[in-house]
């Protein structure tokens, strides 16, 4: 047995059989003897894509920094679980290289003794960091190279270290060396990939696993080795004479390399197919265990959260103040908010309110402990493009909550899982996950818009409680927190009346009325919302004029919006919790309100009246609320006795509450109702129509 000279054993290899052959069997006790990994975790997919780009850019010779691959802050690589940075493990690595050319010879006491060196690291690991040692030392070799004849720092570093001049002459060494080196960049991604694979929480067959990690450990020993020789190549050129260059050591040296490339070419065709079927199990597995991993029973909510986001690593959460990475342990005994969407996330107004809600709530700061959101970006392809990355990054450096340091790097199975189970629309979905990973909520969104982080703990059931609290459209609930003035006006009690309309004629006329109310020595403030079609460029027109010449408009065009949003979500909440069966007083509000707009019959607006926390309103829409405001003098002399709400009620016999009038003719708005096995073909009872609010006739569709 000779593992200590050039030569190597016999082609039956444990990458070719089922077992290794006494050679090889030996090798492998001497490698798990080395091997004591201690939980520390190096991204290796990430460096190995780093020492990519430095041999790429080697390869072809390039000057050009603009042609170059630019390597972002965001793409930092660091160890977790080590005292050691990066930096000082590689230059480590590198000075047992360095023995290799000063010694020459033992290349298996060599290579053994940087397997002692790594033996805390996991295999891919201790693969990647001494490729990427390597690739450091070979890249510093083409730069000076490249930029001698134009930077006088690189002409005397070069001259100091007697680098050839003329390359031409070695070009077959080179050529061999780059050939080699993108064989073993090709198992270490094998072996990377094998590494990867989540079998802590997806058990496959024990026999072929076994007798893959075998074939990983040599694998791994003759990619460490043959790095030693390309090391022993580059660093011959800083000593090579100019007579060497021309002799025959040239021949002799690419065909050592071509002699290594043809023994890693055939450990990686008899390593890949097993490693690309254990993938193809885990990925079956992984697609049968997800669906039911929520409504199994878990001491806390790691299992869950490692399996979603952590199989591909360790450290997978950014957190948003400081920009550092973090272990799914941040989110232990806490209520999780997967915030999923595509990268671009939400238009600009949707995604303020949201971040309002969650973390400018004034309940956020009771409940901050206890849960936490975290964004979970997914593309509609299989692959990120540069454009989603860069504008992911930028987002997400600007966002307050958490959000994953590397969206492109989640297991394909969690990613098919997520367009499947909770991606199934375009628009954004926040799927709640309780402090123990159970899944509470398949879609918070509408609640946290509505309620913000009063919503805690997000579940379906407290959803349900917070619309059954509320049987009545009041301020309150129209208004919550979008503004701190319009909010500390509802808890003082104060007479508010909201308004929305793009008509200037019926605004002047409603905005004289309210003044002769003021007079009267009756308190009432004026908060205009314009109309469901904020969009709208008049809209924006309208608020200016109002705030110049009319009265103070409180809310911005930005918390206008946010008034709109929060509408439009109550009444999706509504309807998502069975609203169209039944009569909802506040859904046929909200639905009133969204629904009303300017036209040719009816030239006026709206307008929403009530008294700080009192459990109703009166709302009235055009020509009747002009009417009920010029009425001050008969309903007026009341509000002592009544309060403002109950003499305005009092005086237009309201009844409780306030009924939408149906327009003349009913609309011709449908709705389909899926019928799967075990349900019933229509609804019990009537069904309401969501325009007109008209009782719907039932038919029957076959397909």
């Amino acid at each position: 047995m000779n593992w200590h000279g050039n030569s190597a054993p016999s082609s039956s290899s444990a990458t070719a059989n089922s077992f290794p052959s006494s050679e090889e069997d030996f090798l492998i006790k001497q490698l798990l003897l080395a091997h004591d990994p201690d939980g520390r975790w190096l991204d290796s997919e990430l460096l190995i894509s780093a020492m990519e780009n430095v041999m790429s850019s080697s390869a072809s010779h390039r000057s050009n920094v603009e042609e170059a691959v630019q390597w972002k802050d965001e793409d930092s690589i660091a160890i977790a679980g080590s005292e050691e940075t990066l930096g000082q493990i590689l230059w480590k690595i590198s000075s047992e290289l360095c023995k290799v050319f000063v010694g020459k010879g033992n290349q298996h006491g060599r290579t053994m003794a940087l397997f002692d060196l790594l033996g805390s690291y996991r295999w891919d690991a201790k693969v990647a960091l001494v490729l990427a040692s390597f690739a450091a030392s070979y890249g510093q070799f083409w730069l000076i190279n490249q930029l001698h004849h134009d930077i006088p720092l690189a002409s005397s570093i070069a001259m100091v270290k007697q680098l050839p001049r003329e390359l031409i002459m070695l070009r077959p060494r080179f050529k061999a060396l780059n050939l080699l080196l993108k064989t073993m960049v090709d198992v270490t991604k094998c072996i990377i990939k094998f590494e990867g694979l989540p079998l802590r929480h997806v058990k496959l067959d024990v026999e072929p696993i076994g007798t893959t990690k075998l074939s990983i450990y040599v694998a791994a020993y003759w990619v460490v080795r043959s790095s030693l020789s390309c090391f022993s190549l580059v660093a011959d050129l800083t000593a090579m004479k100019p007579e060497k260059v021309y002799s025959n050591a040239t021949a002799v040296a690419a065909w050592e390399m071509l002699s290594m490339e043809s023994r890693l070419s055939r450990i990686l065709h008899h390593l890949s197919g097993p490693v690309h079927l254990c993938h193809r199990r885990i990925e079956l597995k992984m697609s049968q265990k997800l669906p039911t991993l929520f409504w199994e029973e878990h001491h806390d909510n790691q299992d869950v959260l490692e399996m979603l986001l952590a199989l591909k690593d360790n450290l997978p959460l950014k957190e948003p103040s400081t920009k550092s990475k973090l272990g799914v342990t941040e989110l232990k005994d806490k209520v999780v908010i997967l915030l999923i969407s595509k990268p671009q996330l939400l238009p600009l107004d949707e995604l303020l309110l949201l971040v309002h809600q969650t973390y400018g709530h004034s309940h956020h700061k009771e409940f901050e402990a206890k849960y936490r959101v975290v964004w979970v970006p997914v593309t509609e392809s299989d692959h990120w493009t540069e454009t989603e990355k860069e504008r992911f990054i930028i987002l997400s450096n600007s966002l307050p909550w958490y959000s994953l340091n590397r969206p492109w790097a989640l297991h394909s199975s969690v990613v098919n899982f997520i367009r499947l189970a909770w991606q199934s629309r375009a628009d954004p979905t926040m799927v709640v996950l309780d402090s123990k990973g159970a899944m509470t909520n398949l879609n918070g969104m509408d609640m946290v818009l509505i309620w913000g982080a009063n919503a805690f703990p997000f579940s379906a059931v407290r959803e349900q409680e917070l619309l059954a609290e509320q049987k009545q459209l009041t301020l309150q609930l129209l208004v919550d927190e979008i503004d701190p003035l319009l909010a500390k006006w509802v808890e003082e009690g104060r007479n508010i009346c909201i308004y929305g309309s793009e008509n200037l004629d019926w605004i002047n006329e409603l905005n004289t009325k309210a003044r002769e109310i003021m007079s009267c020595g009756i308190q009432l403030e004026m908060v205009y919302v314009g109309s469901s079609n904020i969009i709208s460029e008049n809209v924006g027109k309208t608020s200016d004029i109002i705030h110049q010449t009319i009265h103070r408009n409180l809310l911005s065009s930005t918390k206008v919006r946010f008034f709109w949003l929060r509408i439009e979500s109550l009444r999706r909440s509504k309807l998502q919790q069975g609203g169209r069966l039944r009569i909802d007083h506040i859904l046929q509000d909200v639905s009133a309100l969204l629904q009303h707009h300017d036209d040719g019959n009816d030239k006026g607006g709206w307008i929403a009246i009530g008294s700080g926390t009192a459990e109703e309103i009166v709302r009235l829409e055009g020509r009747k609320a002009i009417e009920l405001l010029s009425k001050v003098h008969e309903w007026g002399e009341n509000v002592g006795k009544k309060g403002f709400l109950g003499a305005i009620r009092a005086s237009v016999q309201v009844p409780k509450p306030l009924l939408i009038l149906h327009p003349a003719e009913p609309c011709s708005h449908s709705v389909m109702i899926p019928y799967g096995k075990g349900q019933q073909q229509q609804p019990k009872g009537n069904m309401l129509c969501e325009k007109c609010r008209r009782v719907m006739k039932p038919y029957v569709v076959y397909k």
